[in-house]
């Protein structure tokens, strides 16, 4: 049996942000706790949220200490911070760190222990606090996914997956991506990318995730140059946003692949952006796949009218993205740990070639060289 579900109310248009205090009435809120970076707060980008807030008279707090890869100690810093002040709502603004945050967050509020007691699928037993997340960034896609990934003591990114974990709304707004730096551009917009592609050819895709997925790479195809390049661009951040939403409705399904079980434990070990992470090690793992799913990857291609592993060379050239790992801070001494930690990971499992320790091994060691 085949199935797609996703509960998460869903909508997009410029300016709506400014409405979250109308949209989120019906829930008859006491008080919200705001969840976001110190980036975000010091961009101005919770502004319009305070002001919707504040017009429609309810009461909120803000959490702004989300850090990239965010630890289980960030999670329960928030979860007190909701607790002491009597929080029911939980609204996430920023990037896939904020909304991964505010998840963990709401879940504790009604599930007792430590986050990571529910490391792993479907262990929550109670369904979290409503949680309404509004993406920054056009990359994580974390909006729609059932999933959370947290930064163990041991540097490990440890994933909670529960379908209680879909955000209740999610609202994307392009207006807040405009001021976006041109790097972070870059970054998420390739990580929106290689789960387009990972879902797509992941073993567990399906005709439906498979469609979204396509439909992504195409939206990304047509806007990420323009995000980049021209950065004010209303239309083209607009339909980014859109893209990286459909990945994530793909791959919350499908599951991922060997990038993320890789890229996971650069972000735990070396605390490296999960976004350029997936950049960089992208053309790597399309090199070690295409053997497995060679028709898979031709429909990629098809798509983005090159082949998918020049295309993504030339994207990531383009946007100064670099061609090793070693670049971004990556290296050799931890290898063993790199490799256990990857292949701890789920996303192995679905990969579509089968891959060994050694494999991993190999991949990593060729993205440190940068040898295609």
């Amino acid at each position: 049996m085949q199935q797609y579900h996703i509960p998460t109310e869903i909508k997009w248009g410029r300016g709506l942000a400014g409405k979250i205090g109308e949209l989120i009435r019906p829930l008859s809120p006491t008080k919200v706790l705001i969840v976001t970076d110190p980036g975000v707060r010091a961009a101005g980008l919770i502004a319009v949220i305070e002001e919707s807030l504040e017009t429609d008279k309810i009461p909120y707090i803000v959490f702004d200490q989300v850090q990239p890869n965010p630890s289980s100690g960030v999670i329960h810093s928030g979860y007190d911070l909701l607790h002491e002040n009597n929080c029911d709502i939980v609204v996430s603004i920023g990037g896939g760190s904020s909304i991964d945050t505010a998840k963990g967050i709401a879940a504790l509020a009604t599930n007792s222990g430590h986050i990571l007691d529910y490391e792993g699928v479907n262990k929550l037993r109670e369904r979290p606090l409503p949680h309404i997340a509004i993406p920054t960034t056009a990359g994580t896609g974390s909006e729609a996914t059932q999933s959370t990934v947290v930064t163990t003591p041991d540097h490990f990114k440890a994933a909670v997956l529960s379908p209680y974990l879909y955000p209740s709304m999610a609202i994307l707004d392009p207006l807040l991506t405009l001021s976006l730096p041109s790097h972070i551009t870059a970054s998420t917009g390739m990580d929106a990318l290689t789960h387009a592609i990972e879902s797509y050819i992941s073993k567990q895709a399906t005709p439906i995730t498979q469609a979204l997925a396509l439909r992504a790479v195409h939206l990304i195809n047509q806007h990420l140059s323009t995000c980049f390049f021209v950065g004010d661009d209303v239309e083209a951040r607009e339909q980014m946003l859109l893209a990286s939403l459909l990945a994530g409705m793909a791959f919350s399904q499908s599951r991922l692949g060997n990038v993320h079980a890789i890229s996971h434990t650069f972000g735990g070990v070396f605390n490296i952006a999960h976004g350029i992470a997936n950049a960089t090690l992208l053309p790597f793992v399309l090199k070690f796949n295409l053997p497995a799913c060679e028709s898979k990857m031709a429909d990629i291609s098809q798509v983005l009218g090159k082949d998918t592993l020049e295309w993504v060379q030339i994207m990531n050239q383009k946007m100064s993205i670099p061609d090793n790992i070693k670049d971004l801070g990556v290296t050799l001494d931890v290898l063993p740990k790199l490799v256990t930690d990857a292949m701890r990971s789920g996303n192995v499992l679905v990969n579509p070639r089968k891959t060994t320790a050694a494999d991993i091994q190999q991949i990593i060691e060729d993205a440190y060289h940068g040898v295609i």
